[in-house]
């Protein structure tokens, strides 16, 4: 007889993932305010909480405090809140210019790390065998066994696929070969996916600070290709979340007579990528037009790095200012637009190389002049500091592994 329905296994796991999201949304918050959101009863909500409790997975905090003097009477509220040290996690991302290898708690906090700087001549075997005995360093450095971590979480940047033998059909990445490879060299469970994606998934969850309004962001990353995600109730929204590079075709300058290889006019691939700006800068390096920079370089252009740059805007190189707030201006449009065309709470950036505050507010006022305080005052500059990288692989982990499975041992299901 064909079975209908959901399997009492399956609609506990959900319950468990319910009460994660909400701890994890929230903060410390009551079973009695857990059971009014679920629309579940009290003695529910305390069944599934207090296995959770036994099993390590949530703990009591301690009683609710009221802001006002006196306190309603009846049955005290309880906080209960996640075990953020019920199991660690052990992140791995690789993005063009690092990879980034390190250990945190389920809340995103940092224990261990490891860097190694890339480029585009750094091979396979070079990145696989630094991930392999980084992984194994920390484990032994942390004295950790394979039943105190939770999984693995690998963030790749799209540019990177190529070269970790990871192949792209319609939009969606094949991890196989690179799975099997590290599935040589560990048991414990894997999760694979876009670094961009994890990178935005823990600028929301590992926030210090909670704001259950939130719900929604777009995220931007910037590097030698730009690359955008945009969230729904937290969760990436698929069309954007498989092809996050789309952002990069996008036209910020019909008139420009800058085309892209694909042959489009004025898009952010030909107007604020890295190459885009060195393109421009080749066409006026001179003694003349930029004095600084050209003795800077010692007269030749290939000397060029991003610190003689920043040294000539700040010198008043004129033709680097010119270039630079020009660019600054379009990167606002880009801001305006994707602001327009998503609706997000809040625009979050990553990699943006702003020296100080001053140069951050500066783009503050540019999009405040292109699109308004409203969509000024939504930008934000991403919590993933550039040594701690490797958070994206973590993010990945801890959702794929532990709040999609309500907190449910993971090890035989990989």
């Amino acid at each position: 007889m064909e079975q209908h329905g959901i399997s009492k296994l399956d609609l506990k796991r959900r319950n468990r993932m319910q009460v994660l999201k909400i701890l994890k949304q929230r903060g410390p918050t009551s079973r009695i305010d857990i059971a009014g959101t679920l629309e579940l009863t009290r003695a529910a909500v305390t069944i599934i909480t207090n296995e959770m409790i036994e099993q390590g997975i949530i703990q009591e905090i301690g009683e609710y405090k009221h802001v006002t003097e006196k306190a309603p009477r009846g049955r005290k509220k309880i906080l209960i809140d996640i075990n953020h040290h019920y199991k660690f996690v052990i992140g791995v991302t690789v993005e063009e210019d690092i990879v980034s290898v390190g250990l945190s708690t389920l809340a995103g906090a940092v224990l261990d790390k490891r860097n190694l700087a890339i480029n585009e001549k750094t091979d396979y075997s070079t990145i696989f065998d630094f991930t392999e005995k980084s992984i194994n360093e920390v484990l032994g450095d942390n004295c950790l066994d394979k039943n105190s971590i939770l999984g693995i979480g690998f963030g790749i940047f799209p540019t990177m696929y190529s070269r970790l033998g990871i192949s792209v059909e319609d939009g969606e990445p094949d991890y196989a070969k690179l799975k099997a490879a590290i599935r040589e060299k560990t048991e414990l469970p894997l999760v694979f996916d876009n670094s961009v994606k994890g990178t935005a998934m823990a600028n929301i969850d590992f926030l210090k600070t909670k704001d259950i309004n939130r719900h929604n962001i777009a995220f931007l990353q910037y590097g030698n290709t730009m690359h955008f995600v945009v969230t729904n109730l937290n969760d990436p929204i698929v069309s954007y979340d498989n092809r996050t590079n789309f952002v990069d075709k996008m036209i910020i300058n019909p008139y420009s007579d800058r085309t892209c290889p694909c042959g489009r006019r004025g898009c952010v691939e030909s107007e604020l990528t890295p190459s885009a700006t060195m393109s421009k800068l080749r066409e006026v390096f001179s003694a003349e037009k930029t004095p600084f920079l050209y003795e800077a370089a010692r007269g030749s252009f290939e000397n060029v790095n991003q610190d003689m740059i920043t040294m000539a805007y700040e010198k008043d190189d004129k033709a680097v200012k010119e270039i630079l707030n020009g660019e600054l201006t379009l990167l606002a449009v880009l801001l305006n637009n994707l602001y327009f065309s998503t609706n997000p709470q809040k625009i979050v950036l990553h990699q943006f190389k702003f020296q100080n505050e001053k140069a951050f507010q500066k783009l503050k006022d540019a999009v405040t002049e292109i699109g308004g305080a409203l969509v000024s005052s939504k930008i934000e500059l991403s919590i993933i500091e550039d040594k701690h990288r490797f958070l994206s692989g973590c993010a990945l982990a801890i959702r794929e592994l532990f709040f999609n499975r309500g907190g449910f041992d993971t090890s035989s299901n990989n």
